[in-house]
């Protein structure tokens, strides 16, 4: 069984995965305040600091999940989240999803990020697989998945009602087997 409740740090090049806090939401708040991001992401909610505050500050009691910062390494910033959910015990399972504040998107952080959750997942969880959601206007997130390993499995087709438009979601995953090969 995995140790959710352990929140580690993990270190890359680029970027360092350390338990998210209730003090992060200041830096993380232009990721959810970014009309672009919330369009990428396909997020309709609308959160205020206070119940961000209270969700982060909720994390590290988590024992299905493993909510991360990203923090990058240069400027000691706290730059967005990495996170595996949605844990499912007889499949050694979970969902991914990563989100980054808008000034720092195309650097290579995001990547790393997934690559050092990812392998953490695998690596120290015991997890066998790892998947996510991707939609069709982000094809920017979707190489950036390749690139960390994960494959396209198929699409959800009219998963996301954006602004009146339906927008189809394509699922991707990566098995343990795939990324101890890779």
């Amino acid at each position: 069984m995995p140790d959710f409740l352990h929140k580690p740090i993990l270190t890359g090049d680029l970027v360092v995965l350390r338990p998210v806090t209730e003090e992060d939401v200041p830096a993380l708040l232009p990721m959810f305040e970014d009309a672009e991001a919330n369009r990428l992401t396909g997020n309709h909610a609308h959160f205020d600091e206070a119940a961000l505050r209270k969700w982060y500050g909720s994390r590290g009691d988590q024992d299905d999940r493993l909510d991360l910062a990203v923090v990058e390494r240069a400027t000691g910033r706290v730059v967005g989240e990495a996170v595996l959910s949605l844990w499912d015990e007889p499949n050694e399972s979970c969902s991914f999803r990563i989100g980054l504040v808008p000034d720092v998107v195309g650097r290579g952080l995001g990547t790393e990020a997934t690559r050092l959750i990812v392998g953490y997942g695998f690596g120290s969880l015991g997890l066998y697989r790892i998947s996510l959601e991707v939609y069709a206007f982000n094809p920017r997130a979707h190489r950036a998945y390749e690139k960390a390993g994960f494959r396209a499995e198929g699409v959800l087709r009219g998963a996301l009602l954006w602004e009146g438009e339906r927008v189809d979601a394509t699922v991707m995953s990566v098995l343990a087997p795939e990324w101890a090969a890779g």
